[in-house]
C-alpha cells in the first residue's frame, strides 16, 4: 500500500474517532437509523450496490478504496452512510491537490443533507469551488443519450456503444459539437477483438468512466469508425442534471472491472440515470448481460423519459447517398478528384451543368476527407487537395448539393429483442429430430437487419440441443461461445475486408458412425460484392479463405487442421423473406487427413418484429460420407 493511501486512512481514521465524540453526528447517525437512510434506493444508487449474482446479498459495482470512507463500505451500505457523515466534519481545506470529503462525496453530501436537514452552524458547508467552476464550464441544460452503431472492428463496441452527452441552453446544430460527453469505457490500447472479449469476460481490465469534447467522439464515432448515430433527448430536470453531474464528479477517477457483458458502458450509464431520477430501476433488467440497444430499447420504454429522437448519418452512410446521384462517369470522375488523379480544372468537369458539377465536387471533398480521417499517417499534400476543392466549389454558382438524408424506417431500439429461442424439427436422411437453440445474444446474418448494421453478425453463448426418434435422449448438437463475422460488400469507393471467426464445440461424423463433440476454431477472411448498381441495397455475393482446427481424441492425432474456400450468395427476396445459399469445403491435411464439406440454403420469413420462420435444406461431407438435411424452426426473439 503506497504512503499516500495510509495517510488517507490515517486522516479518517483520525476524522471518525474525533466525530465519534461528536454530539451532532451522533444525533444525524440516530436519524439515518430511525429514517432507515442505509436501505434507500437512492443511497444504495450512489453506491453502486446490487444483488450478488449467485447468493445472497449485496455489493458495490465499484472496485476502488478510494470510493469508500469505511473499510467494510463494499458490502456494508449503513457502515459506510455513517464513514460519510463523519468525514462531513472533515477541517480539510480544498486545494489543488485535495478535496474536503463534502466536495469529494458532493452528491452523497447534498442527498444527506436533503434527508436530515444540517444544521449549518453545527456542520458547516464547503464552498467545494472546483466542482462549481467545473459545472459552469459544461454549462449543464439538456442530457441527451447517444447511440453510435455497431462496428465490428473496434473489439469495444462491436454491438454499439452509448454515452451522455450534456448540452447547453443555447445549443444548436452548429454549436452541439462544442458539447461535453460522459462516457463508461474499459481502460485499453487492445485492438484485438477476440483477446478484449476473452479477457473482457473475465474483468480483464479497469473501467473509468470520463468526459470529454463531444467533438472527439463524434470524430471517433461518425468519421474514423463509419458509424451512423442516434441520438435520445431525455426529460431531465435541472434538479436532476445536477445530481447525475454531482454523482459523476464523485466516480472522476474511481475504478471499475470492466466486463464484456455486464458491467460495460451501458450498464454503466443507465446507473447514472437511476441516480439522476430516483424511482428508475434501469440497471435491475440486466442481470446478466447489457447489450447497448437494449439499455437503449429500455431507456425509450421508460414513461416519461424520451424527450425527442435524432438520427445522424455518418460520412460513408453520407457519401453513399451522394453515389445514388450520380452517373458512373460522374463517381469516377469524383473519385479522381478525392486521389488527386483530377484537377478541379479538368475539362471533364468543366463541361458539366453547375449542380453536376456542385455534386461532384461536394463528393470529391467529402470522399477525401473521408480518406484522410481514416488514415493514420496525416498527408499534407492531402490537406491542401482539400482547400483546393472547397476553393473550386466556392466558384460554382450553384446551392448545396447535401442530399436530404432518409430516417431509417427502424430505430436500433425498435429491431428485433437480441435473445432468441429456437423450436425446430427436422429429418437427417431417414432420422428424425427435433432441436432447440436458444441464443442469449444477439444478431445472426439471417435475421431482419432492421435496426441492426447489416452484414454483421454477433452471436454470444449459441447452443443447439438435438434429439432424434428412437434416439438415447438429448445432447448438445454444438455450443459456439463466440461467432462473429462481417459481411462487407466492396465497391469502387469502399474496400472492406470481409471476415468470420467462431469458437465452440460441434458434432463430427466419423467414419465408424460415432459423432462426438469437437472442439473447433474456426475463421476466415475475404470480400464480398453487392450485384447491383446500388450502394446500399441488392443481393451481395461473397467469398472467404477459411481455416479450421478441430482436436478430439477421436482423431489418430487428436487434431485435424484444415483449409478451404466457402461461398455465398445473400438476398432479400421481399422485406420479410431472405435466402442464403452456401457452400464451404475444407481439406484437412494436418494431422487427421480428410475432407468435409456443405451445400445448402436457408431461408427466413419474418412472422413479425419478433417472430419468425427459418427453413433449412443442405447436403453435408464428413470423411467419406454424405447425407442431406431439412429442417423448419420457430424463432421467438425476446
Amino acid at each position: 500500500m503506497s504512503g499516500a493511501l495510509w495517510l488517507g486512512l490515517l486522516s479518517l481514521a483520525t476524522v471518525v474517532a474525533a466525530a465519534d465524540e461528536n454530539p451532532y453526528l451522533q444525533e444525524l447517525v440516530a436519524q439515518s437509523r430511525v429514517k432507515q437512510l442505509a436501505k434507500r434506493p437512492e443511497w444504495l444508487n450512489l453506491l453502486h450496490f446490487k444483488p450478488y449474482p449467485y447468493r445472497p446479498g449485496m455489493r458495490s459495482l465499484a472496485d476502488d478504496p478510494r470510493f469508500f470512507n469505511a473499510s467494510d463500505g463494499y458490502t456494508n451500505a449503513e457502515s459506510e452512510l455513517e464513514a460519510t457523515l463523519a468525514s462531513f466534519f472533515s477541517a480539510v481545506e480544498e486545494s489543488d491537490k485535495q478535496q474536503n470529503p463534502q466536495c469529494t462525496f458532493i452528491a452523497r453530501y447534498h442527498w444527506l443533507k436533503q434527508e436530515l436537514g444540517f444544521d449549518s452552524k453545527r456542520l458547516p458547508e464547503q464552498p467545494c469551488k472546483r466542482f462549481y467552476a467545473w459545472r459552469a464550464t459544461l454549462d449543464p441544460y439538456a442530457i441527451t443519450l447517444v447511440f453510435p452503431a455497431a462496428y465490428l472492428n473496434n473489439p469495444a463496441s462491436m454491438y454499439g456503444h452509448t454515452l451522455l452527452r450534456i448540452d447547453s441552453k443555447d445549443q444548436d446544430e452548429h454549436t452541439r459539437l462544442l458539447a461535453y460527453a460522459i462516457s463508461y469505457a474499459a481502460n485499453t490500447d487492445e485492438t484485438n477483438g477476440f483477446v478484449f472479449a476473452i479477457k473482457g469476460l473475465f474483468g480483464g481490465y479497469p473501467g473509468l468512466f470520463s468526459i470529454t469534447p463531444y467533438y472527439l467522439k463524434v470524430r471517433e464515432y461518425s468519421d474514423i469508425e463509419n458509424r451512423d448515430v442516434w441520438e435520445y433527448q431525455l426529460t431531465l430536470s435541472p434538479p436532476e442534471i445536477d445530481r447525475l453531474l454531482m454523482h459523476v464528479w464523485e466516480l472522476g477517477p474511481v475504478r471499475f472491472d470492466y466486463y464484456f457483458f455486464d458491467e460495460n458502458c451501458a450498464y454503466h450509464l443507465l446507473s447514472l440515470l437511476e441516480v439522476a431520477r430516483p424511482g428508475l430501476q434501469l440497471t435491475d433488467q440486466f442481470r446478466w448481460w447489457a447489450i447497448p440497444s437494449d439499455t437503449v430499447r429500455a431507456v425509450t420504454a421508460e414513461s416519461g423519459l424520451l424527450k425527442k429522437v435524432v438520427y445522424r448519418p455518418s460520412s460513408v452512410t453520407t457519401i453513399r447517398e451522394r453515389l445514388g446521384q450520380l452517373t458512373p462517369e460522374q463517381r469516377q470522375l469524383a473519385k479522381g478528384l478525392a486521389e488527386r488523379r483530377v484537377a478541379p480544372a479538368d475539362p471533364a468537369l468543366a463541361r458539366l451543368g453547375p449542380n453536376d458539377q456542385a455534386k461532384i465536387l461536394e463528393l470529391g471533398h467529402e470522399y477525401a476527407a473521408y480518406r484522410q480521417n481514416s488514415s493514420s499517417a496525416k498527408d499534407p499534400e492531402a490537406e491542401k487537395s482539400l482547400r483546393e476543392l472547397l476553393i473550386a466549389r466556392s466558384r460554382v454558382d450553384a446551392p448545396s448539393q447535401m442530399p436530404l438524408m432518409p430516417t431509417p424506417s427502424v430505430r436500433p431500439d425498435e429491431g428485433h429483442k437480441t435473445s432468441r429461442i429456437s423450436i425446430g424439427a427436422g429429418k437427417r436422411d431417414k432420422e428424425q429430430f427435433q432441436e432447440i437453440e436458444m441464443r442469449p445474444t444477439y444478431h445472426d446474418l439471417m435475421d431482419a437487419d432492421a435496426g441492426y448494421t447489416p452484414g454483421a453478425q454477433i452471436q454470444f453463448f449459441d447452443l443447439k440441443l438435438r434429439h432424434y426418434a428412437g434416439g438415447d435422449g438429448v445432447h448438445v448438437e454444438s455450443f459456439l461461445p463466440l461467432d462473429i463475422a462481417s459481411i462487407s460488400p466492396r465497391d469502387d469507393y469502399f474496400r472492406p475486408v470481409s471476415w468470420k471467426i467462431n469458437v465452440g464445440w460441434t458434432r463430427k461424423r466419423f467414419p465408424d458412425g460415432s459423432e462426438p463433440l469437437v472442439s473447433r476454431l474456426n475463421g476466415g477472411a475475404g470480400v464480398a460484392t453487392r450485384l447491383s448498381d446500388s450502394y446500399t441495397h441488392g443481393p451481395v455475393a461473397y467469398s472467404l479463405l477459411e481455416g479450421a482446427l478441430d482436436y478430439s481424441s477421436q482423431f489418430r492425432t487428436d487434431y485435424a487442421l484444415g483449409v478451404g474456400p466457402s461461398v455465398g450468395l445473400l438476398t432479400d427476396i421481399t422485406g420479410t423473406w431472405r435466402i442464403n445459399v452456401y457452400g464451404r469445403w475444407l481439406r484437412y491435411g494436418l494431422g487427421d487427413s480428410h475432407n468435409t464439406g456443405v451445400l445448402g440454403v436457408e431461408q427466413r420469413l419474418s412472422l413479425g418484429r419478433q417472430s419468425a420462420l427459418r427453413i433449412t435444406l443442405d447436403r453435408k461431407q464428413e470423411f467419406n460420407r454424405y447425407w442431406n438435411n431439412g429442417q423448419i424452426a420457430w424463432q421467438v426473439y425476446f
